[in-house]
């Protein structure tokens, strides 16, 4: 692909839009100057939080280095000047949005969510009251609902569907019809009865842009659902009463923000670091002082009131609608830096970073869209697209040419590793989720019923997404970014071969008839146990075999204060916990360099345990025993934070979310398991790790430090290793005999960001080897398969003192000793 000449048809079309032409910088010379620490990185998550920039925090810095901000709730020269700054930051908050001060008041909080909750908190609710919102509704705006129905009032989403195609007499409010979802209610005394409902509040909530789709939302629902919701909502009884609107602009507002001089919604909410990247934890609600009136606020503060007596029921509040709403002090020296922010704003103008982050989209979108395979089926199914109007925003998913769906999870792995940052998943909005993906409510509970939660790694359930891809603009946004992004989904989803089986492990030959497979012999090399999820293993020359795998093997677990299990993924620092298990003294030996101590843990006596629990991990229920907290304090002190030793005294299996039983696609739950992730070995040869290390040589793979990367057997964290034939031989093997000892293959081991991570040298490095190279050669139906995972049949036939031995032959799927 020629970039140059994709970048001039691109300016051919979008140059009078993209780039800033007008503006003392121009893009290139904004990221050339402003956005150095980007470097190779191609950042497409300005929906989730936009960066922000060298100036503005060199800028942030002078000011707070030079000026003593004080509490602004004092009288001090010092406090005054804090009372000076937040005066001017509100003032510019409601000139972003085009309101009046007389008419609105910017009280700040420490988000959008915040923003949303006070609403919730106060909204005037009687059992006559409705709440209305979009389905298309950041989790943040569903949350409102608890309050409404807490208080008898009735909720209810609705569809809103806009014409695309306007007359030249038509306005677009004339052409807006909301279809009505299921009301939902909790109190049946709260039933609407006949002109009851005349002086009621209600609510309606909707995003002046949805953060799942990038659809925009036209502002004339302001005034359709204060002027004329009976007539939108037909006959439903519950249009009736006085209307409030309240808009989510935290995704909308960077490039579209809201006219309040126009569209006079009664609350509008957004945070600064989707505005201009910094501060975080710090946003603002945008209320019209009628409607603040009506808001009923219980707690009061020392910034809230004037006056209160202690020890009687007294207090008086104070009459700014500011210092009402706004609880304790406020984060002054964060509301301080946001002049610096909207400084950037000003410059470029929104109405310019809204061309330009349109232009970028739009581009993304039409090359999307043209993807096909040789097959002649699309790649790309794009969510969205009938709206009328569309954010910088593009969300996807993507097929395979048989009509499968790519899995997000393969998606982001895979752009990681390309140095490109997106977002995958529902983003918060189950509602335009399930919409646009055609989940039904049987769809969705199914899901939960299978485990699938937010977060998680079930990208897939029933042959269908359970989440998106998205990528999104922000002002900094080159074309190049781009085109790195175009040139990844082509490399990497678009299957051009039609005798090609998509992404089949081309490094695999057939098995090697006559005398080459008569000649290959294979020998286990090495044995290792890893007592601690995620720690350091031993090696040994000969070890004991039980029920759940190698003797003591994955047998603790570190957990978090929070319940959280840790693993190197998140707590590099576990690498260097190393252990050791002698099995004549019957004592698990503990060293970390961040502990002065050694830690001897006795394996047979319980003297240091506490306790016993139940816990559930990955379709299993373990019952454990507690360490005292001698115990837990060097576990502490060796991660660098707070947490728990936890043994398995007893595991039991479930339920399998894969019920189809694929190989290397289901965690092996009809095996008796400690704590691993799939099964209870895994095994690598010598001879494919060797085969990734001359691909690692002839690809040029650099190390942070510059030196070749080359990887050894223990990155992959095996419980066995091989020696001997070709490599990837393991891949075919389906029963293996080790010294006597049967094993059953369950396929691939789907490898992880945990191999990139390298403790070498003392210090942890996170690289993208060896993973980017095993994801050009290795990927099967979204997996990165290296290694293969092992269950150990323990039959009647089998010695209950079996053991392993380095040196043993392996003989596979069948063939005699």
């Amino acid at each position: 692909m020629n970039t140059e000449s994709d970048k001039e048809q691109f300016l051919k079309e979008f140059g009078s839009d993209y780039g800033y032409p007008n503006a003392p910088k121009n893009i290139d010379e904004i990221r050339a100057t402003e956005f150095k620490r980007l470097n190779s990185t191609v950042y497409l998550d300005h929906a989730g939080a936009t960066l922000y920039s060298e100036s503005q925090m060199e800028a942030i810095f002078k000011d707070l280095n030079t000026t003593v901000y004080g509490n602004p709730h004092s009288q001090s020269s010092c406090s005054l000047a804090s009372e000076d700054i937040v005066a001017k930051a509100r003032q510019q908050v409601l000139n972003f949005f085009n309101a009046s001060p007389r008419e609105y008041s910017c009280i700040f909080t420490s988000g959008a969510t915040s923003a949303l909750k006070l609403v919730g908190e106060t909204f005037p609710w009687s059992s006559q009251s409705s709440f209305m919102y979009s389905v298309e509704n950041h989790n943040s705006v569903l949350g409102i609902r608890e309050y409404a129905l807490s208080k008898g009032a009735a909720a209810f989403a609705v569809d809103i569907e806009e014409s695309t195609h306007l007359g030249e007499s038509e306005s677009p409010k004339s052409n807006l019809k909301l279809t009505q979802h299921h009301v939902q209610r909790r109190s049946e005394c709260g039933e609407l009865k006949e002109g009851t409902t005349g002086n009621a509040y209600n609510l309606f909530a909707f995003p002046s842009e949805c953060n799942f789709s990038g659809r925009k939302f036209y502002p004339y629902l302001v005034k359709v659902i204060k002027e004329e919701s009976e007539r939108i909502l037909g006959s439903s009884q519950y249009g009736r009463g006085c209307w409030l609107v309240l808009i989510d602009a935290a995704k909308g507002c960077a490039t579209d923000p809201a006219d309040l001089s126009k569209f006079k919604a009664d609350f509008v909410v957004f945070s600064f670091y989707k505005l201009f990247g910094y501060p975080t934890g710090l946003g603002a609600l945008i209320v019209r002082n009628d409607a603040a009136k009506l808001m009923k606020k219980t707690y009061f503060s020392g910034g809230t009131v004037a006056a209160a007596i202690a020890d009687i029921d007294f207090f008086k509040r104070r009459e700014g609608v500011e210092e009402f709403f706004e609880d304790g002090t406020i984060s002054f020296l964060s509301i301080a830096a946001i002049q610096h922010g909207f400084r950037i704003m000003n410059m470029l103008t929104t109405s310019s970073i809204s061309r330009h982050t349109a232009s970028l989209a739009a581009y993304v979108r039409n090359k999307l869209l043209a993807l096909k395979h040789e097959n002649g089926e699309f790649v790309c199914t794009l969510y969205g697209l009938l709206s009328s109007e569309m954010g910088p925003t593009v969300s996807f998913n993507m097929k395979r040419p048989d009509g499968t769906w790519y899995g997000y999870r393969e998606v982001e792995k895979l752009a990681t590793l390309a140095g490109i940052q997106l977002r995958t998943g529902c983003f918060c909005n189950p509602g335009a989720c399930a919409k646009y993906l055609g989940l039904s409510h049987l769809d969705l509970l199914s899901n939960i019923e299978a485990g699938h939660v937010c977060w998680d790694d079930r990208d897939m359930l029933h042959g269908k997404p359970t989440g998106a891809i998205r990528v999104s603009f922000g002002y900094m946004s080159t074309f190049e970014d781009v085109m790195k992004f175009v040139n990844f989904v082509e490399n990497n989803f678009v299957i051009l071969s039609s005798n090609w089986s998509a992404f089949h492990l081309s490094s695999i030959s057939p098995p090697v008839e006559g005398i080459g497979k008569a000649a290959a012999r294979h020998f286990l090399t090495s044995i290792t146990v890893y007592p601690i999820k995620s720690c350091a293993g031993f090696s040994a020359n000969q070890w004991p075999l039980t029920s759940t795998g190698l003797l003591y093997d994955r047998e603790w677990i570190l957990k978090s204060t929070t319940g959280e299990i840790l693993t190197q993924k998140k707590v590099p620092e576990m690498c260097y916990i190393t252990t050791l298990i002698d099995l004549n003294l019957g004592k698990l030996f503990l060293e970390s360099p961040r502990c002065k101590e050694k830690l001897q843990i006795e394996l047979k006596s319980n003297s240091l345990a506490t306790g016993r629990d139940e816990m559930d991990i990955q379709n299993h229920r373990y019952e454990v025993r507690s360490y005292n907290n001698e115990v837990d304090i060097w576990f502490s002190n060796a991660i660098g934070r707070p947490c728990t030793l936890l043994r398995n005294s007893g595991s039991q299996s479930y339920s399998c979310i894969n019920k189809n039983g694929s190989p290397g696609m289901c965690r092996d739950v009809g095996a008796k398991l400690n704590f691993v992730n799939e099964a209870q070995f895994l095994l690598v040869s010598e001879e494919s790790i060797a085969d990734l290390n001359s691909r690692l040589k002839s690809n040029g793979r650099k190390s942070t430090g510059g030196q070749a990367v080359q990887v050894g057997a223990m990155r992959f964290r095996p419980n066995l290793v091989a020696s001997g034939g070709e490599p990837y031989a393991e891949d075919r093997w389906r029963h293996l005999n080790i010294g006597g000892k049967y094993f059953t293959s369950l396929g691939g081991c789907n490898r992880c960001q945990m191999i990139n991570i390298n403790p070498e040298a003392g210090e942890v490095q996170r690289l993208s080897e060896p993973l980017a190279t095993l994801a050009g050669y290795r990927r099967a139906k979204g997996k990165i398969l290296f290694g293969i995972l092992l269950r150990y049949e323990n039959n009647t036939k089998t010695k209950s003192d079996a053991w392993l031995r380095v040196g043993e032959q392996i003989f596979s799927n069948g063939d005699s000793n």
